[in-house]
């Protein structure tokens, strides 16, 4: 049995926040799946990727300007039916709520923990794995 192979986007103005994001997911994180990453900067960039690719994993960043990671879970899952999950990383674990509202499927608590970073990622992919 082969891995699932899965694309997630990662979203943030700062390089050096996707670069932490994507340390702290791993290319493995989990027996059976393995990961590629593609990279946005912009909100323009992740509709860009979002319409072109197939996306498994939206992973933002909710602190990036002038766009915020919340704002964008909201757009994309309001204008797509398909949207994929998202997953919002936040400064402040009081945003949960706003988080909910923009109907995000997991946030996650900058600095990132790798286990369970790693672990939110897959169980997302697993729980939204297209049939």
């Amino acid at each position: 049995m082969s891995d699932r192979q899965c694309t997630v986007l990662l979203y943030s103005d700062d390089p050096k926040v996707r670069d932490r994001m994507r340390l702290a997911v791993g290319t493995r994180p989990a027996p059976g799946l393995e990961l590629e990453f593609v990279e946005a900067s912009t909100y323009d960039e992740v509709v860009r990727l979002v319409d072109d690719y197939e996306i498994d994993l939206l992973l933002l960043d909710g602190e990036a300007n002038p766009g915020g990671g919340i704002g964008i879970a909201r757009q994309i899952k309001d204008d797509r039916d398909d949207a994929p999950p998202t997953c919002v990383v936040i400064a402040r674990a009081a945003d949960r709520w706003l988080a909910a509202f923009a109907e995000v499927d997991a946030t996650l608590v900058h600095p990132l923990d790798p286990v369970t970073t790693g672990t939110t990622v897959a169980e997302l992919l697993r729980t939204h794995a297209p049939a």
